[in-house]
């Protein structure tokens, strides 16, 4: 079992930095691929970003790219989401999962183990 807990959401101007916090504990999880959601509201929960165990793979939403940055500690059993650049429509509640699995996914069912979200929101 592994206990997901988020971190730094919060309020930011349009333009705006926040960098979002996963604290992992439980059973050995440095071994899981670990990734970012996001859910608005009356929307499905969708892929953010994605990094493998070693930390030298990453993917990224399109609608992200270039301006989140994923990142691992594997010693300190967190991962990390650097948000530059916000839009109003980065305006979500964003959840950490872990995966077991070697490689990266981009799928909401792949991941077994969940956050319970924090909220960020950007405002214009």
């Amino acid at each position: 079992q592994v206990q997901l807990v988020e971190s730094g959401g919060g309020l930011v101007q349009s333009g705006g930095s926040l960098r979002l916090s996963c604290a992992a504990s439980g059973r050995t999880s440095s071994r899981y691929a670990m990734g970012w959601f996001r859910q608005a509201p009356g929307k499905e929960r969708e892929f953010v970003a994605a990094i493998i165990r070693s930390g030298t793979s990453t993917a990224y939403a399109d609608s992200v790219k270039g301006r989140f940055t994923i990142s691992r500690d594997n010693a300190k059993n967190t991962v990390d989401l650097q948000m530059n650049s916000l839009k109003p429509e980065d305006t979500a509640v964003y959840y950490c999962a872990a995966a077991v699995r070697f490689t990266i996914t981009r799928v909401v069912g792949a991941y077994d183990y969940w956050g319970q979200g924090t909220q960020v929101t950007v405002s214009s």
